[in-house]
């Protein structure tokens, strides 16, 4: 993907936070799918993961967990990643959960948000920061046919959030994700121009001052109609037929799949700046980004 970058500064102060320990639940959206990186755990950085860095920065007691795993359900959510959270006592906390479910015929946003609402009490009760996702505004992408669905959810999630001061990361009044550059080539998941989008958004939901600059995308060359064509069914082809089959076989991406950081610990990454003991173990070049 080309874009035109305005280099983030490395060195730059990050505001002091609150948080001293970070927990990631959801499925591949905050895996980090689209966003490939194979110096990181599971070889996908992800949001999640840029959102870790910068909460990272300074804070050397500073600890992150990610137990999302692709293709799960809201109750394979629920099932799966909330005992194993609470057992890492986090003082905060990202919840994305339930675009899975609406996708699926006869998804109910209503009920999904009831289940949702006794989760969150959950992870609430101790007193951690719970933020809550929103979904993306899917009128112009393949997701279109849900766009109802998912603003129906949207609502209750605001009401879900009222109730236990939880905060919305808000990706349906993200205008910049309308742009398909921001997706990856699936069109279901986003591009690592759209991880980095959704991470700067994340912080600001949290009033933390960042180094993630806006990145913005150089525009498409126009394309004819039979280009267009032949692009949407080479994607039917390779992404959207194996994943209606992986749903008639009640089959998931995330089949034999494990959270790519089960337990809290300190973020090395790409995003961090090296030297002071902020990169990995052994490396050496300050270049990366």
């Amino acid at each position: 993907m080309s874009e035109a970058r305005a280099m983030p500064n490395s060195t730059a102060a990050v505001e002091s936070h609150p948080w001293s320990r970070y927990v990631a639940l959801g499925d591949s959206f905050t895996e980090g799918i689209g966003d490939p990186e194979p110096s990181s755990p599971g070889g996908y950085r992800g949001w999640a993961d840029r959102v870790a860095e910068e909460l990272g920065r300074g804070h050397n007691d500073f600890a992150y967990a990610n137990l999302a795993v692709r293709g799960r359900l809201l109750q394979q959510i629920v099932d799966q990643q909330l005992a194993p959270c609470l057992a890492l006592k986090p003082d905060l906390i990202t919840l994305s959960a339930g675009g899975n479910d609406l996708i699926r015929p006869g998804g109910d946003p209503d009920a999904l948000a009831e289940k949702l609402d006794s989760v969150v009490q959950i992870l609430a009760v101790g007193g951690a920061t719970v933020v809550l996702f929103n979904g993306p505004d899917t009128g112009s992408s393949v997701l279109g046919r849900i766009r109802s669905k998912v603003a129906i959810y949207n609502e209750n999630l605001r009401t879900v959030a009222a109730r236990h001061d939880a905060i919305i990361a808000d990706m349906w009044s993200l205008r910049q994700l309308s742009d398909p550059q921001m997706w990856d080539e699936d069109r279901l998941h986003f591009s690592p121009l759209g991880h980095h989008t959704i991470a700067a958004m994340v912080l600001d939901s949290l009033n933390v001052d960042h180094s993630l600059e806006p990145l913005v995308p150089k525009p498409l060359p126009a394309r004819t109609w039979r280009e267009a064509r032949t692009n949407d069914l080479v994607w039917a082809r390779e992404y959207f037929v194996p994943w209606v089959v992986r749903r008639l076989r009640r089959r998931s991406s995330g089949d034999g799949v494990t959270a790519k950081r089960p337990t809290a610990g300190p973020v090395f990454g790409p995003g961090v700046p090296l030297g002071s003991g902020e990169g990995p173990p052994g490396t050496t070049d300050a270049s990366r980004h």
